[in-house]
């Protein structure tokens, strides 16, 4: 059986924010078979086996609106939190559209350094908010977690012994490359600019999340993993650490359609656009650095498969996936717990995932 344990509800024994769902609202239901075939790493294979190959932990597809296929695999169960990792990104994007239609947060060239003034002593001086949206800050960093002895290992760590200091360590970065001249995946990016939302909005994460969550109608409290205890000042890890059910990521995802619930305008319709697109000819599908992928691009925190970004996803480590084919509507979570020590296979499973989930989108409208 695989290692899933830490994956699911895993902020219980660390610092950690809840956030309500006063107001759940079960999707639609009417489930489908799927039939889906999956070409890649040089083979051809079916569904079941794509997913057996990449370890998956759930499985569900929305299509307008209605939940056509749901399951769950190695002990697993619908009512679980699941950890997004790096897909909580693409949440914390959603907030940032929200107040800056809201007006509460300036325009994206404004300096960081406005809302933060703390970050001018740092390499973040001279960024704006958009460069730490589409992450061409330039500060000297290196998104590794393979190497146990990283900067990104040992931010992570920070987070998960509840050490606290996470926007501490931002005020250590150091500059590298002018900003906006090339792209880094870089969690810091996210860090500073959930500091600056923050600043400009008075709403930590959590609480942020919480106005998200119940105008979504999430069918279950979320969990938000803390640097240390609230109570000693606890900051969100903005970057990485929502955790929710399958069916309320699904949320996230539509959300990302066209900024509409159920009739109801969220975000507006242009943050939607902006945000799925790459801004830059080097943030395109298959200009990224071949570490990170060939498959896709960089759009504000969501990952773009398209120059147009009509079709987006969400991407955490070891196969957190919130897939959204924005003009038909599909919406397609997939959570994994793959192993991790590896990178080639890391890769290799993390590409394989990027052929298959527009193919499950495909059977998901077929059937």
């Amino acid at each position: 059986m695989a290692d899933t344990e830490s994956l699911r509800e895993p902020q219980r024994h660390r610092p950690h924010a809840e956030v309500a769902a006063p107001a759940p609202s079960p999707w639609p239901t009417r489930l489908i078979p799927l039939r889906a075939t999956v070409t890649g790493a040089g083979r051809t294979m079916s569904l079941d086996e794509f997913l057996a190959v990449t370890v998956s932990t759930a499985l569900l597809v929305v299509v307008d609106g209605v939940v056509v296929h749901e399951r769950y695999f190695h002990g697993t169960r619908a009512e679980d939190r699941l950890l997004g990792f790096s897909a909580t990104k693409s949440a914390l994007a959603l907030l940032v559209g929200q107040a800056v239609d809201d007006g509460r947060l300036p325009g994206l060239d404004a300096p960081v350094t406005d809302l933060v003034p703390e970050l001018g002593s740092a390499g973040y001086a001279g960024v704006n908010l958009r460069q730490l949206l589409t992450m061409t800050s330039g500060v000297g960093w290196r998104e590794d977690y393979h190497d146990p002895d990283s900067p990104a290992s040992r931010l992570l760590r920070r987070w998960r012994d509840g050490a606290g200091g996470l926007r501490e360590s931002l005020l250590e970065m150091p500059a590298s490359d002018p900003p906006g001249s090339r792209y880094a995946y870089c969690t810091p990016d996210s860090l500073a600019l959930d500091w600056a939302r923050e600043r400009a909005t008075g709403e930590p994460f959590p609480a942020a999340l919480a106005r998200l969550w119940s105008i979504l109608g999430a069918e279950r409290p979320a969990v938000v993993g803390l640097d240390q205890p609230a109570e000693r000042g606890g900051v969100a890890m903005a970057g990485g650490s929502l955790a929710a059910t399958a069916r309320d990521w699904a949320r996230i995802g539509t959300l990302q359609i066209d900024g509409r619930w159920r009739g109801r305008q969220v975000i507006s319709n242009s943050w939607v656009q902006a945000s799925s697109r790459p801004e830059r000819e080097f943030l395109a599908p298959g200009r990224l650095p071949s570490t990170i992928t060939t498959h896709a691009g960089f759009g504000y925190h969501w990952w773009p498969l398209d120059p147009a970004g009509e079709r987006v996803t969400a991407d955490g480590m070891r196969g957190q996936f919130v897939y959204v084919d924005r003009p038909r509507r599909v919406v397609v979570v997939k959570t994994s717990a793959w192993p991790y020590d590896d990178p080639w296979w890391d890769r290799q499973c993390r590409d394989l995932c990027y052929l298959a989930l527009p193919a499950i989108a495909d059977a998901a409208v077929r059937g």
